[in-house]
């Protein structure tokens, strides 16, 4: 099973290929995840408030202006939130995100060796927050995902304030919701401070997605054993295998 992140907005030049009862829908889909999401309430306000200041700007200028002016500011401070967001994804922003007050991501550890199991996938037998899962290796998930009964046994909490991210799974698409992992190990490694989300309706299965892997110090397929190689020793935890 793999997840795969869906883009919310497509490039104009495939607007008209597109099913207009897809576009409607994912605009009703939108509309449903504003009320959880901090960063889409502020988004929206600040656009109606530009809206408003240029409609008033004729009658009362310096009010009209300052509203405009302050939906213009809101909403490049909201793009940059949402780029870091996102960036949290690519290692090469970890230098500047942890200043902004969201923990550091970081994998430590020896070589570990996982064996291909017998359905044909990586399996590894981790632990979140100190609480056993079974984790797919899925070079094909940009983020890694964990079920709704892994983050309750684990004490994973939703990130406040973030933008759900849309995934597609074997069940449709879903909203998922951004946390962080302050502990996941499995072998010789440990991460922590580890982006996740908490994908509903993909049932007991988790899934470790490359903003693990890229923070590695390599990762290979070597004799159908996938080895991945991160920094600094950690002492080795429970068996790899599920």
């Amino acid at each position: 099973m793999a997840l795969r992140f869906i883009a919310k907005l497509e490039v104009a030049s495939y607007i008209n290929r597109m099913d207009p009862a897809q576009l409607w829908r994912q605009f009703g889909e939108w509309l449903a995840e504003v009320p959880q999401s901090g960063l889409l309430l502020a988004a929206l306000a600040a656009m109606v408030l530009g809206v408003l200041g240029s409609m008033i700007v004729r009658h009362v200028p310096v009010l009209g202006r300052l509203m405009r002016s302050g939906s213009t500011i809101a909403l490049m401070v909201i793009l940059g939130l949402v780029v870091i967001q996102l960036g949290r994804i690519d290692p090469r922003f970890d230098m500047a995100v942890p200043k902004l007050g969201l923990p550091e991501q970081i994998v430590e550890g020896g070589e570990t060796r996982v064996p291909l199991a017998n359905d044909g996938h990586y399996w590894v037998r981790a632990q979140v927050n100190g609480a056993p899962a079974s984790f797919l290796v899925d070079t094909g998930a940009t983020i890694t995902a964990v079920s709704p009964q892994t983050a309750e046994r684990a004490g994973l909490q939703p990130r406040s304030g973030g933008i759900p991210v849309r995934m597609q799974t074997a069940n449709g698409s879903v909203a998922a919701e951004l946390t962080s992992i302050d502990e996941l190990r499995f072998g010789n490694v440990a991460a922590r401070g580890l982006d996740a989300v908490i994908a509903p309706n993909i049932g007991p299965t988790n899934v470790l997605g490359m903003n693990l892997l890229s923070r590695l110090a390599s990762w290979r397929v070597e004799n159908g054993e996938l080895v991945l190689v991160p920094h600094h020793p950690q002492p080795a935890v429970e068996a790899r295998e599920r």
